[in-house]
């Protein structure tokens, strides 16, 4: 691939000026507090949208918000000639409730503090997201032949159950020749990291009901069933805690093992055993070999029991036989597996095991893997290169993007991933923030991806 054109060369003056303008507006953007899950947010989801669509108007963008069964979708449309490459950008504005006690300070209260951005939604989603939008004004007002269309999403942080219907619903007014999302962290600030392929997930609920309300246990203990005890006896024949295997017959079969060159790079991120523990506040593993955590939480499937309740929870202990129980469960999914197939065993397995429980779905995302060589991944690495001074390792995540998935189902077109955010940033923690090395760095990075895209031959 070509290197950068002359239409870059005025880019370090570009981002070194705009920067008081690029904290006035994440300012604004942060203190309106879009906690998606909170329905009484509304009201102040809907102000972020129109915020937003007023920024993208701002900057020569065609914006609309586009309403959905749930929040709206903000869609910006930067247009140079018709002719020209398509790329579109996905961030998200939506941020997550802030109510962990150990925030030092007011959440949706903006503070700048050494270069520091704090607040919840500064580095989840909104500074990168403003960061992308500074990078597409540069690349379109100095020449480089690209349109460039945001879709920012609004339903992000509560699985996006509206986005399908909304990119469905939009039909070829998308028309899109590649997409861009900048919602991922790097592993460590000293290596890039750039993923292609994200876990998927099935949630689901485990319910039993064996009586009417509660009973005495002295009166009933040994003759009662107890719900609380068989749904812990139907989780532990489900998986090992202690190594976390999952013990459902057929779980693994579709399952495909990492290469030797995929492990490298991801062994090259970057990646700590003692850095990822302290980030997430964990005070022991169940192994300790870097890549074998690695295999653990990128490339291998788990069950999670996230919550179990039924019975007594006050203070003491009240002697009683509970009548009933609910066990809150997932499992995170990677290539070739298939949420729909996956719930089906699962299923299966516990009406084997105690045919009086209710096994309810609670929610899928496919895994998604996406580009790890070709022309796009070769625009991010160069770009990166250019903005950051080293060449990214490509690795996977983790975690899940509903929107990903929606868009490689029904644009069918590459999707690259260029995130912004440190492991420091606190994503989804109390205190978190961003900073502007990563916002700098990120609007080079982004209008440098952009020119290289430009030059790609379709």
């Amino acid at each position: 691939m070509a290197g950068p054109t002359s239409a870059l060369d005025g880019l370090e003056g570009f981002v070194n000026g705009v920067r008081k303008e690029f904290e006035g507006m994440l300012g604004h953007l942060v203190e309106i507090p879009t906690v998606s899950a909170d329905p009484e947010a509304r009201a102040q989801v809907r102000k972020g949208a129109e915020l937003a669509a007023q920024y993208l108007r701002a900057f020569g963008a065609h914006a609309e918000i586009v309403e959905t069964p749930g929040n709206p979708v903000v869609l910006g449309k930067l247009t140079t000639a018709t002719g020209n490459p398509t790329v579109t950008i996905y961030n998200h504005l939506d941020v997550q409730p802030a109510q962990e006690p150990e925030w030092t300070r007011d959440p949706f209260a903006f503070a700048v503090e050494d270069g520091r951005y704090l607040g919840r939604g500064s580095t989840d989603d909104k500074g990168p997201a403003l960061s992308a939008l500074f990078a597409a004004r540069y690349a379109v007002e100095n020449g480089v032949p690209i349109n460039v269309q945001f879709l920012w999403e609004l339903e992000e942080e509560i699985g996006s159950p509206s986005f399908d219907d909304f990119v469905a619903g939009m039909g070829t007014a998308l028309k899109t020749d590649s997409v861009l999302v900048s919602d991922t962290v790097w592993i460590s600030r000293e290596v890039p990291a750039v993923p292609y392929a994200l876990r998927g997930m099935q949630a689901a609920r485990l319910l039993l009901e064996t009586g009417e309300r509660d009973a005495h246990s002295g009166l009933t203990g040994g003759a009662a069933r107890n719900p609380v005890g068989e749904l812990c006896q139907v989780i532990d024949r489900c998986y090992d805690a202690a190594t976390g295997e999952v013990k459902i017959p057929g779980f693994y079969d579709k399952v495909v093992d990492v290469t030797d060159e995929e492990m490298r790079s991801f062994l090259s991120s970057g990646f700590a055993v003692e850095e990822f523990k302290r980030g997430h506040g964990l005070r022991s593993l169940r192994t300790q070999d870097p890549g074998e955590v690695i295999r653990r939480i990128w490339c291998l499937p788990t069950f999670e029991v996230h919550g179990i309740t039924g019975g007594y929870g006050g203070p003491g202990v009240k002697t009683v036989v509970p009548p009933r129980a609910e066990a809150k469960v997932s499992m995170r999914l990677v290539p070739d597996q298939d949420a729909e197939a996956v719930f089906g065993l699962l299923e299966k397995f516990v009406r084997e095991i105690n045919p009086d429980i209710q096994v309810e779905s609670a929610g899928s995302l496919q895994p998604y893997v996406g580009q790890l060589s070709g022309p796009y991944a070769e625009a991010a690495s160069s770009a990166i290169r250019s903005a950051f001074g080293k060449a990214p390792a490509f690795i996977r995540e983790g975690g899940s993007i509903g929107a990903v998935v929606t868009m490689q189902k029904r644009l069918g077109v590459p999707i690259m991933f260029l995130g912004l955010s440190l492991p420091e940033h606190g994503y989804h923690a109390p205190n978190e923030y961003f900073d502007w090395g990563q916002a700098s760095g990120g609007m080079k990075a982004i209008a440098t991806y952009l020119d290289e895209v430009s030059r790609i031959e379709g």
